[in-house]
């Protein structure tokens, strides 16, 4: 889990827009089409990681 805190100034490095908690281990965008994981407790923000969802 991120902290309320964290989440607040997070955000996609590619669109920029705010990010909220997905699925387990997961990051998701506002629009919820990308993800990113999250792996041992940390955000990975990089946009080679960043996972396309179809919706």
């Amino acid at each position: 889990m991120i902290s309320k805190d964290l989440l607040e100034i997070l955000c996609c490095p590619i669109t920029k827009q705010p990010l909220h908690e997905g699925d387990e281990n997961t990051l998701v965008t506002a629009d919820k089409k990308i993800a990113y994981p999250i792996r041992g407790g940390i955000p990975v923000l990089l946009a080679e990681e960043a996972v396309q969802l179809e919706n």
